[in-house]
């Protein structure tokens, strides 16, 4: 008997004098997502998303006074977190259909956007909340889903080429002329940094699918016999250039000739600048701006927000980190959280998007730390300089920025290569045409999932 308690009595030792397991996994879990895999390709990585971000946040603060500073501030505190929870680089990008209204509507004011951001964010949390955007994403066939994608990614293109071709009136969102071949914001400049990211980046890293697997690794040992060939002073300087090309951070490059090139343009910006974040104040929301918030602003936007800122982005992250778990309740509820609290104080509505994701993985995103040191940056700029920044960032090349733009749409685009199958094919090209065309992401998953449900009920009959 008396051994027997000794040995409860050890187990019970045994089980208090245990280490607590689950802080230090937690712990370990944020220090491994917010580690870089490698140092520049990382921050050359964050430069990936502002193509998409810039613009839009500067038509706002030009056209409907939005408030830069507290916008910086709550994107960065955005990107930080989801750089936390998730471990890739998933990005925070402004709500583009709300922003699409409100710079060609002029009663469509600070309220009203505001007050569709926090709607649509609360559809989104709701449905994260109940399970529902789940069941989603596991019924969305893919073949909808990279219809969204090639869409969404070659709007971003045909942006991108017009943001190169044409001089741009942000705050009014149109073009004002052909851009002229020289100059501070020139054609020569777009096209030699177009050069020189393709001469760097190539066409992007491989994403490893289980399709190709195969293929890959027979390229591989092609390359590899092709390799052992090679005279070993060739080999040498092979493997030096090709190193060499990964540590060039060309988006970071890039970005920061635009900078110089700002302050070149309109030297007395830099006096301009304030020290000092901007005061923060709760928006008042008005009956009427609720109302036009809802009918012209989150209506529009709930569709882009759930295919493509929630579903198209979990896809995309499983191709692109299939180690990764990132789940569509997850991302529902965090695009519902971070709005809801930060469009009460005048900070643009945000949302996550599979653009932002493929713009910074072509760059070199791998982790966590690629938005969060982005994040780092939008916030330190918010609460140093707040929206002072703006007489800097209204020089910025616009034809540099739809550099940036073009490879990240490209990017997104080429995710949609996987369709081996003609019936995939067919339903992807019927969800881009019609979105393309309709400009309704929502119509062309409609026209999608009724394609898609024809010819499986065709199958069914004919068997």
């Amino acid at each position: 008997m008396a051994s027997d308690m000794t040995g409860v009595h050890d187990l019970e030792s045994a089980k208090t004098s245990q280490p607590p397991v689950r802080p230090t996994n937690f712990l370990m879990k944020v220090r491994d997502n917010l580690t870089f895999r490698a140092r520049w390709a990382e921050i050359n990585g964050a430069m990936g998303d502002l193509g998409t971000y810039i613009p839009i946040i500067l038509a706002l603060s030009l056209a409907r006074d939005l408030d830069l500073g507290t916008t910086l501030v709550f994107t960065g505190v955005y990107n930080i977190v989801t750089g936390l929870l998730y471990g890739v680089p998933m990005p925070v990008q402004p709500m583009k259909s709300i922003a699409a209204v409100a710079i060609s509507n002029k009663s469509f004011g600070v309220p009203e956007i505001m007050a569709a951001g926090i709607i649509t964010s609360g559809v989104a949390l709701v449905l994260g909340v109940t399970g529902l955007m789940e069941l989603a994403y596991w019924l969305i066939p893919l073949s909808v889903v990279r219809g969204i994608q090639l869409a969404q990614g070659l709007n971003f293109a045909m942006t991108a080429v017009k943001y190169i071709r044409k001089e741009q009136d942000l705050g009014k969102g149109k073009s004002t002329g052909q851009r002229p071949w020289t100059g501070l914001d020139g054609l020569i400049l777009a096209i030699v940094a177009c050069c020189f990211i393709v001469l760097v980046n190539g066409a992007g890293k491989e994403i490893q699918r289980q399709n190709q697997h195969e293929r890959n690794e027979q390229q591989s040992e092609d390359e590899t016999h092709n390799d052992a060939n090679l005279n070993p002073t060739v080999r040498r300087s092979k493997k030096f250039l090709e190193k060499l090309a990964d540590a060039i951070p060309s988006a970071v490059i890039v970005f920061l000739l635009g900078l110089i090139l700002a302050v070149i343009r309109k030297p007395s910006a830099v006096k301009e600048l304030r020290a000092g974040p901007e005061t923060i104040r709760v928006v008042h929301i008005s009956r009427h701006a609720w109302r036009d918030g809802f009918i012209k602003g989150a209506i529009p936007q709930l569709p882009l927000t759930l295919l493509n800122s929630v579903i198209a982005v979990c896809k995309l992250s499983k191709d692109l980190f299939p180690e990764k778990q990132v789940r569509a309740t997850s991302v529902s509820v965090t695009v519902g959280l971070m709005n809801l609290i930060g469009c009460w104080f005048g900070a643009m509505p945000c949302c996550h998007g599979a653009g932002g994701l493929a713009g910074q993985y072509k760059f070199g995103g791998r982790s966590g730390g690629c938005v969060a040191a982005l994040g780092a940056l939008k916030l330190v700029l918010g609460l140093v300089l707040g929206g002072s920044m703006l007489r800097v960032l209204v020089e910025f090349p616009v034809g540099l920025l739809g550099v940036l733009l073009l490879f990240a749409g490209v990017e997104l685009a080429m995710a949609a290569r996987d369709m081996s199958t003609k019936q995939e094919a067919f339903v992807m090209l019927v969800v881009t045409s019609v979105s393309l065309v309709g400009s309704s992401a929502a119509l062309g998953f409609l026209c999608g999932m009724v394609a898609h449900g024809l010819i499986e009920l065709r199958k069914f009959v004919l068997k």
